[in-house]
């Protein structure tokens, strides 16, 4: 059995879903399977970077802006136009993102686990995570194994300000050390790990940990899998 009070929290984007489809989507519009991987690409980082620079600034926009303006910025980027509607396409994608093919058989054993408690913890808005966990046609079905989806937009930051870790704490009644974090995102162990989470990094690329932000702050666990992640932490509670 798990010790009393632990708590798993899933981190949503890059870790349980892939923007994989996003990708095959804007090269279908854009005519190019290379000017959409590269769009996809610079979506992605100027979405990850806007988050940054404006909990630095201590400035606040929800992610669905934050993820709208910088899809408009990687276009640019690209010398693209895309029309209104065709945008309002690419942002719908978000709510039927596909998950990696290591989450659903990860998920189907965690279900045999009812004493371990899990949340999905999101930069997200409510809106758009309840989207993509209700209506992706993958992760849909394990819908019922969260209790809780938590987002950062009561306390108006980004991971991986101190500010959200504690609000995950708080609003899930845990202990910061009963807190199991997965991502799959460096940012968010290393943010995580720096409040005192137990983190548990999934490295499916195969290359190791290379983030040297904090080189103090390396993941308690790393795993090629979500599975792998995931036994791993299922034994270090069974201690």
């Amino acid at each position: 059995m798990a010790q009393s009070g632990s708590l798993i929290a899933f981190d949503l984007y890059g870790t349980l879903l892939s923007t994989e489809s996003i990708s095959k989507r804007l090269s279908e519009i854009l005519g190019s399977q290379e000017t959409g991987t590269q769009v996809a690409a610079s979506w992605r980082k100027y979405q990850l970077e806007y988050s940054w620079r404006l909990t630095c600034m201590e400035s606040y926009d929800d992610f669905y802006n934050i993820t709208r303006n910088a899809l408009r910025h990687a276009l640019s980027e690209a010398a693209v136009r895309l029309e209104e509607d065709q945008i309002d396409q690419l942002m719908d994608e978000y709510d039927h993102l596909s998950t990696f093919p290591d989450v659903t058989p990860a998920l189907q054993n965690l279900t045999k686990r009812p004493d371990i408690k899990t949340v999905i913890f999101s930069n997200g808005t409510k809106q758009m995570v309840s989207n993509s966990v209700f209506r992706s046609q993958d992760l849909s079905p394990h819908a019922s194994l969260f209790t809780d989806l938590v987002t950062v937009e009561d306390v108006k930051a980004y991971k991986p300000a101190p500010a959200v870790y504690e609000h995950l704490a708080v609003s899930t009644g845990t202990q910061m050390g009963d807190i199991w974090l997965i991502s799959a995102n460096p940012f968010d162990i290393v943010g995580a790990g720096d409040y005192g989470l137990k983190t548990a990094w999934i490295d499916r690329n195969g290359r190791g940990w290379e983030d040297a932000a904090v080189p103090r702050l390396r993941p308690r666990i790393i795993g090629k899998s979500l599975d792998e992640v995931i036994k791993a932490i299922l034994d270090d509670l069974s201690k």
